[in-house]
């Protein structure tokens, strides 16, 4: 699904969303890892943050549907 994040100082970023639609706030966190984004999404340690991958290939290799069922 398509998202936007939009931070305090103007700053507009469009990108790709998963999860839940709807309208939220959060501290932002980022992640630089090449490998591992399933693990990433399902760590219980980000709960209640908004995450964002930084590496541009995330999600070439896909992810297991068992895992994220929707």
């Amino acid at each position: 699904m398509k998202a936007a994040l939009g931070l305090e100082d103007g700053t507009f970023v469009k990108g790709e969303g998963l999860g839940v639609e709807g309208i939220v706030q959060g501290e932002l966190v980022f992640t630089t890892s090449t490998t591992g984004y399933e693990e990433a999404l399902t760590d219980p340690s980000y709960k209640g943050q908004i995450l964002m991958f930084t590496y541009p290939l995330i999600g070439n290799y896909g992810c297991q549907r068992r895992d994220f069922p929707v």
